[in-house]
């Protein structure tokens, strides 16, 4: 594939994402929304003309303006999201149908607009004035916008759908809707799957529930069949892990409605888009020659969804479950012939899973969730007497969640062993293995025999206290010196490794790179490390977050620029009004560069309170240095 096209392909995924990122937040509301339809409507399992009322309004108002309030948040936090929603009741009110379609539009586009007048005026607003600007400009772009959408995008919208409408309308009377499945199948493993199915299928599908009672187009998407069937193969023919994690993930999706999970099964082998294609086409084949459908969109796309907005008939059950497994006993076969008959090797589901998050922009909670279903070994509670923390530097987020949990250790009065290292430095008979979830499968193929355990917080993961759990049960031992590696109460704060002049306050970001990039020169300036260190604190960056949860977020440079770092250092960097870490709003950031464990001791006094949101609020607030180093040096009492 080409550089270009490579790109093309990057961004369109990165815009299906965007799309996504929209109406996954506001599934909820979607649920309410088709309960209600289902249960109250006149067709509906219990006929209520007073309560069907809210069903109009809800689809009319509520969900768009929810879409377009998230869309601009997204793009310009609050206020973005403010605008947005300002912006989006101009289509919603020039429009007869439902705007989903719209409300993407112009939502986005109303965080836009906020955020280059924002960043326009910066620092040019005279004090006392900041309120007034900001509630007006809101305002004034805002009702602008507002007409725009309502004179120009509603209508061009409307028209647009009138256009996909007879479209369908010709597809369904030629017979050749199921081929519709050809496009909906990779679209969703481009992650534009919520914008076909919320933006073009629901208003046309919510026409026809409204003169027919129903509508087979809310199954087009939404069917779990396809990504069922191909998970149920791998469960069988598949291999290692991809094996392994196979009968969760297929839980996950069909119960669920996570679609997602199974897209990476479908990177580590593309045929298997011939699977889902097929399993597609012959289930809306099924739905459409038994009059199948539903009364409102599926959301999320489970099993659980599609029956709970079924149309109250046998018939219509029937046709349903119907097209659901046909599709999955049809990727099914399919999957299993493309499986056995391919290459006899592990599929690697590390890399598909890496992938996918590439096609997101951002972190992914799916490769967590398959992960945890893999087969990760025994715990056998009596025997454990070493944990270990694996990042991919080993200096960094192991360390801190190494320090918190042996606290814990030490409280419950277990002599296990917490220590932290790098992932490719895990010894082969390692028993429990605590590592972030999209590290996970990279520590699984290092020790496979290990127990892993999947953390998405190493400040304050509810992982922590399970595992002390389940240790003190059964196997209550008394703390020894040799068990227990902790930070000396007789030590003091090192500072050669945090100097005062190393801790910044009130720092204002555009973006965490340019926040990292800032820690990075601290520590080159301070004569910790060489320059090339700070491309390598982008680098693990994007490797793995270095979010740890609880507004902390710890930059430090890759496993291979260990041999970069002169000597230990930290820089401490209060943001009170916060820097976007993906997705993660983080107030404190911890710039660390490790040689020979130097910089261990007050990581650990770091990680011990920042583990407790009360300090950080206190840290982040700071009116002074000396009331940082104040809070972190009651950690070494």
């Amino acid at each position: 594939m080409s550089q270009e096209n490579k790109g093309v392909k990057v961004a369109i995924q990165k815009f299906g994402n965007f799309l996504s990122s929209m109406v996954l937040p506001n599934i909820g509301a979607f649920i309410a929304w088709g309960l209600i339809t289902a249960l109250f409507i006149p067709t509906g399992w219990a006929p209520n003309a007073k309560l069907a009322t809210l069903v109009t309004p809800m689809v009319t108002y509520l969900l768009p303006l929810l879409i377009g309030y998230t869309g601009g948040k997204i793009v310009h936090d609050h206020r973005g999201g403010v605008v947005g929603a300002i912006a989006t009741m101009g289509v919603i009110v020039g429009s007869d149908i439902p705007m989903f379609l719209g409300a993407m539009i112009m939502g986005p586009l109303g965080g836009y607009v906020i955020k280059k007048f924002d960043k326009m005026i910066e620092g040019k607003i005279k004090a006392g004035f900041e309120m007034l600007i900001n509630n007006f400009s809101a305002g004034i772009l805002g009702g602008i916008l507002a007409i725009l959408s309502f004179l120009v995008v509603g209508p061009a919208v409307d028209v647009v759908t009138g256009w996909l409408v007879k479209g369908v309308d010709w597809m369904i009377h030629l017979g050749i809707l199921p081929l519709t499945s050809i496009f909906i199948e990779p679209a969703k493993v481009l992650f534009l799957n919520n914008a076909i199915n919320h933006g073009v299928l629901s208003p046309i599908g919510l026409e026809q529930a409204k003169e027919h009672g129903r509508s087979v187009l809310f199954l087009l998407e939404a069917n779990p069949g396809p990504g069922f069937g191909i998970l149920l193969a791998y469960s069988i023919f598949g291999k290692g892990t991809a094996k392994q994690s196979a009968p969760g993930a297929a839980l996950i999706q069909f119960i669920g409605g996570i679609h997602e999970i199974y897209f990476p099964y479908i990177l580590m082998r593309p045929l298997l888009f011939i699977a889902a294609i097929l399993g597609g086409m012959s289930g809306v084949f099924t739905f459409i020659t038994l009059h199948g459908g539903l009364v409102s969109p599926a959301s999320p796309g489970s099993i659980i969804a599609v029956l709970a907005v079924t149309p109250h008939s046998s018939s219509a059950y029937i046709a349903n479950i119907c097209g659901v497994l046909v599709a999955a006993i049809v990727s099914f076969i399919v999957s299993s012939f493309i499986l056995k008959t391919g290459k006899n090797k592990e599929e690697d589901l590390e890399e598909a899973s890496k992938k996918m998050q590439e096609m997101k922009g951002k972190k992914s909670s799916v490769a967590g969730m398959l992960t945890a279903n893999a087969n990760k070994g025994k715990l056998d509670p009596a025997t454990v007497d070493h944990v270990i923390f694996a990042c991919d530097a080993g200096m960094g987020s192991s360390a801190m969640g190494a320090s918190i949990l042996r606290k814990k250790m030490k409280q419950a009065g277990l002599g296990v062993k917490v220590t932290n290292t790098a992932i490719s430095n895990l010894p082969d008979n390692a028993q429990v293995v605590i590592t972030q979830e999209e590290l996970t499968p990279r520590a699984m193929k290092k020790v496979p025999s290990a127990y892993h355990i999947s953390v998405d917080n190493f400040l304050a993961s509810p992982e922590y206290d399970r595992l002390v759990d389940q240790l003190k049960g059964n196997h209550v031992e008394s703390v020894s010196e040799e068990n227990v590696e902790e930070v000396s109460s007789d030590k003091e704060m090192d500072k050669k490794v945090l100097k005062p002049e190393n801790i910044f306050l009130n720092q204002h970001f555009s973006s965490k790179e340019e926040a990292i990039r800032f820690a990075g020169q601290v520590l080159y300036k301070g004569g910790y490390v060489q320059e090339s260190y700070i491309e390598a604190m982008i680098a693990r960056d994007q490797l793995t977050s270095t979010y740890m949860g609880n507004d902390v977020a710890i930059p430090h440079g890759t496993e291979e620029a260990k041999t970069q770092v002169l000597e230990s250092g930290v820089t401490i960097i209060q943001v009170p009004d916060g820097v976007d870490f993906d997705g993660e709003k983080v107030r404190l950031i911890f710039g660390i560069a490790g040689k020979d464990g130097g910089h261990l001791e007050i990581l650990s006094a770091i990680a011990v309170t920042c583990a407790e949101m009360e300090n950080v609020e206190k840290m982040a607030t700071a009116k002074s240095v000396d009331e940082i180093m104040e809070i972190i040096g009651s950690s070494f009492e």
